[in-house]
């Protein structure tokens, strides 16, 4: 027997060892109404898990039974996203591949005198529904005939009836504490063209019906839904009880993952993406994975994101700073160094050699134990970034300041002699020495420095953009308010840098660590390649 990892699995072992099943069988079950965001991630590496774990199946299931809100674009883009996590499905299904079975189904339950054909409108049967300490009216429309009913709903697949004009309604109980079973609605007229039935149908099952019976008609053992769903299980209970499934799925549920700083809600990343206020679905400040991906966050570091946060029975929030320190950790491990600043400053070193340049040996990465380097060249004319100058340092500060020393990183110790200052007072120049006895890994000089910064050769730097990124909700000033009152409208700095030329050499997913700066990678912006940063180097998270 399989170690249980999570309450699931020990649901799964018991089952097992009871011979309640003989395999496990799961499905990711998304509507292809968006891209998936980081929630579905948890979802996906859950069932997917599960699956390897118990030598079982999982299927790629698409519940698309709200044809006005699905596109194949969607379709396309969810299977994108689990193959880049590195999953792969046994079958790829639809709901609308069972849209016949459901409906013999719902007929089924007609003729059973479990369900029938109402008049009563969306929002009439809303206000019907009672409270949660008063129960519900019946229909007016509750008593018909079986025989009524049946040719009723069949008008109803005939387009005899407007949409809203009569809907199909389970008979269950109108007094239930719990309100989804209090004759759910089970079908709806609905004229909307669908991205895999064209106009075939014009009534469609609700989720709460199509759901169970689809589980059911792929041999679903374990139907994993996220908490929202834990009142809905009733009804899917009923559904295959009532409909003599035999093994009838069983539905658990678990706590959705829930991110700080993030936009968790498909409809309001919709939004977002429709009017503008970011460059589509895949923006590298999206939280969807597509988003993710495009920010260069290896699929390596969500996966170990999900197995770190578990599985539990009650929803929780993780801080964005325990995602960005997964981050970290494995681009620490894996990333290359580089150099490129986001402010450049000039920087002539007066004593070294005009028209000359030298080779330099660069650590391509201080964890990779084999001690692997590069070669990078080095002249008289430099760039440094902005930041790491201070006309006026604060105690213990050990970056470059006028008549201080720091040392280049895998080059000279400098010391700052002059500043030349623009027009507009800002510093445009550093006049600067360097010691020739201080060269990276033969230094005689017995000069003392802590500062390393970092620098670009000016007669190889590539000018380029570079972009920051700040988060796209500002949850600690705005907590538990609507996404649009915490929106930060100031999400993305861009720069106009220099880099190494090196950077533009690798593949595109090539990720870097600019030294004291963050992680960046190449990133095409409508046809423009520009440096974008996939985490920053500081760490708020407490471990």
């Amino acid at each position: 027997m399989k170690e249980a990892a999570n309450f699931i699995e020990q649901i799964i072992n018991e089952e097992l060892e009871q011979g309640k099943v003989t395999g496990v069988y799961t499905r990711f079950p998304p509507e292809p109404n968006g891209y998936l965001h980081i929630g579905h991630a948890k979802s996906i590496c859950l069932n997917f898990g599960i699956k390897e774990k118990y030598g079982g199946k999982c299927n790629l299931f698409l519940d698309d039974t709200n044809p006005a809100k699905e596109k194949t674009e969607f379709v396309d883009a969810i299977k994108k996203d689990i193959e880049w996590l590195g999953f792969s499905w046994d079958k790829e299904t639809y709901a609308s591949d069972y849209f016949e079975n459901i409906y013999e189904f719902a007929e089924q339950l007609i003729k059973a005198g479990k369900a029938f054909v109402c008049d009563m409108s969306a929002e009439e049967i809303s206000a019907a529904r009672g409270t949660l300490t008063e129960p519900g009216r019946e229909s007016p429309w509750r008593g018909r005939s079986a025989e009524e009913n049946l040719a009723l709903f069949r008008d109803m697949r005939a387009g005899k009836f407007k949409d809203g004009e009569k809907c199909l309604r389970a008979k269950i109980d109108m007094a239930s504490p719990n309100i989804n079973m209090r004759d759910p609605v089970i079908y709806r007229i609905l004229r909307q063209t669908h991205h895999r039935t064209g106009d075939k149908w014009c009534i469609y099952p609700m989720y709460d019906f199509a759901h169970p019976i689809c589980d059911y008609m792929q041999g679903v053992t374990h139907s994993l839904c996220t908490l929202e769903f834990e009142d809905h299980r009733p009804l899917y209970d009923w559904v295959g009880i009532e409909l003599g499934f035999s093994p009838k799925p069983r539905q658990i549920e678990f706590a959705r993952l829930n991110v700080t700083n993030l936009v968790m809600s498909k409809r309001y990343l919709k939004k977002l993406v429709e009017e503008g206020d970011v460059d589509g679905w895949d923006d590298p400040r999206m939280p969807t994975l597509a988003g993710i991906r495009n920010r260069g966050v290896p699929p390596e570091v969500l996966k170990d994101f999900c197995d770190r946060i578990g599985v539990s029975k009650a929803n929780s929030e993780v801080q964005i700073s325990y995602l960005e320190a997964c981050i970290r950790d494995y681009l620490n491990a894996n990333a290359e160094r580089a150099m490129a600043v986001l402010k450049p400053v000039k920087v002539t070193l007066t004593n070294y050699p005009e028209g000359v340049s030298e080779e330099l040996d660069f650590e391509i990465n201080p964890a990779d134990k084999s001690g692997r380097t590069r070669k990078i060249t080095f002249s008289r004319d430099i760039y440094i970034d902005a930041d790491d100058f201070s006309l006026d340092p604060p105690p213990k500060y050990f970056r470059l300041k006028k008549g201080g020393y720091v040392r280049l990183k895998s080059a000279y110790i400098i010391r700052c002699d002059e500043v030349v200052f623009g027009k507009d007072g800002q510093v445009e120049e550093l006049i600067c020495t360097y010691v020739p006895e201080s060269r990276s890994g033969a230094d005689t000089s017995g000069i003392k420095v802590k500062g390393v910064i970092q620098w670009v050769n000016a007669k190889t730097a590539v000018d380029t953009e570079i972009r920051k990124y700040g988060y796209l909700l500002n949850d600690e000033q705005y907590p538990g308010q609507d996404f649009s009152e915490r929106m930060n409208r100031e999400s993305v700095m861009i720069f106009s840098g220099k880099a190494e030329p090196y950077v533009f050499e690798n593949s595109e997913n090539t990720a870097y660590q600019f030294i004291r700066t963050g992680y960046f990678k190449r990133l095409n912006v409508k046809g423009r390649e520009v440096l974008s940063e996939i985490v920053s180097l500081k760490d708020n998270f407490n471990k």
